[in-house]
């Protein structure tokens, strides 16, 4: 599929009093495509992810999505535009199994909220997206089981597992690999690779071994301004991100 834009923010600033979040950040996303964006704690990142949601409103810039203006949209209503977004806590419901965590999620979608809670056997459609889903997210074969018993890093699977049912066409996820060991890690790794064939993902991560496994462009922020964009391979290798992100000569991209 090819690689084509969907989401853009030009220029984008968030200010909370005399202080700068976020400042003149550009960012693209494009179909196809796994976008990195890196940093150290107070850098920005979360501030970022934030406007793009439409959990913080930017002060000022531009976002535009599908080539239409959403900078005054509010979350709700980006997420009902194909915008999705996983969070730092794991948000799932945990006495719910895999798939009625996941129907839950693709019965959102109907226009009629008050048939969110119909009998599972009246919602076939909604069962068969879930299904298809929970197998998108690497869960197949778990859907009976009740979420809360689920490893950590199967509960992140499960959160994309429901944003992908809600249509997102643009995944904006935030630490998901947080708390993982290596192999949990590397099944998120491959999930993310299958992912970015048909989606356009943007991942705020601290795992730089899973980082640059999967990252087509990685933007590096510092004090809430882009520091450096481009190829994982143009990260690894820059000066500037090495003294201003790693340390220079203490870390190693």
């Amino acid at each position: 599929m090819s690689k084509s834009l969907l989401l853009e923010a030009k220029k984008i600033t968030k200010r909370y009093g005399g202080l700068i979040a976020n400042q003149d950040v550009n960012l693209e996303l494009h179909r196809g495509s796994l976008h990195a964006l890196l940093g150290p704690n107070g850098a920005g990142k979360s501030t970022c992810i934030n406007m793009l949601s439409g959990d913080a409103l930017p002060t000022s810039g531009k976002i535009e999505f599908l080539n239409k203006d959403i900078t005054k949209l509010n979350a709700w209503q980006r997420s009902q535009a194909g915008i999705g977004r996983s969070y730092q806590r794991t948000n799932i419901f945990p006495q719910f199994s895999v798939l009625e965590n996941v129907r839950l999620a693709a019965q959102s979608r109907n226009q009629n909220a008050s048939k969110i809670f119909l009998r599972a056997s009246d919602m076939e459609w909604a069962i068969e997206k879930a299904k298809t889903c929970i197998n998108e997210a690497g869960l197949t074969g778990r859907e009976e089981i009740i979420s809360g018993y689920m490893s950590h890093g199967e509960q992140r699977q499960l959160e994309i597992a429901m944003v992908l049912a809600t249509d997102a066409q643009v995944l904006l996820l935030d630490e998901p690999l947080a708390g993982m060991g290596s192999e949990e890690s590397e099944k998120m790794v491959q999930v993310l690779k299958k992912l970015r064939e048909t989606k356009a993902i943007l991942l705020v991560e601290h795992d730089m071994d899973a980082v640059f496994a999967v990252a087509d462009v990685i933007t590096v922020m510092v004090n809430g301004q882009v520091l450096e964009s481009g190829s994982p391979s143009q990260i690894r290798n820059s000066t500037a991100v090495q003294e201003a992100y790693l340390g220079e000569g203490t870390h190693h991209v």
